[in-house]
């Protein structure tokens, strides 16, 4: 796995954490951890955010790479 998509899964991976906190007891950590709305803070909330943007192209890859199987096998 290329080390981009590693360091991009796991930004997701704590933007998840973080989204289901504060879902479940209404606790920001990251606002915790940096202040909030912090620079840091919100320099945490945009990497997660190109994160979920860069994991789009594997997940587009996937599906072409299916569908092209799927075409293949007939």
């Amino acid at each position: 796995m290329r080390a981009i998509n590693f360091v991009t899964l796991l930004l997701l991976i704590v933007g998840g954490l973080n989204w289901g906190l504060v879902g479940l007891l209404n606790f920001d950590l990251v606002a915790a951890l940096f202040g909030q709305m912090s620079t840091l803070s919100r320099i945490v909330y945009v990497l997660v955010g190109l994160s979920a943007l860069w994991q789009i192209i594997p997940l587009i890859r996937g599906f072409s790479d299916y569908e092209t199987r799927t075409q293949h096998a007939r």
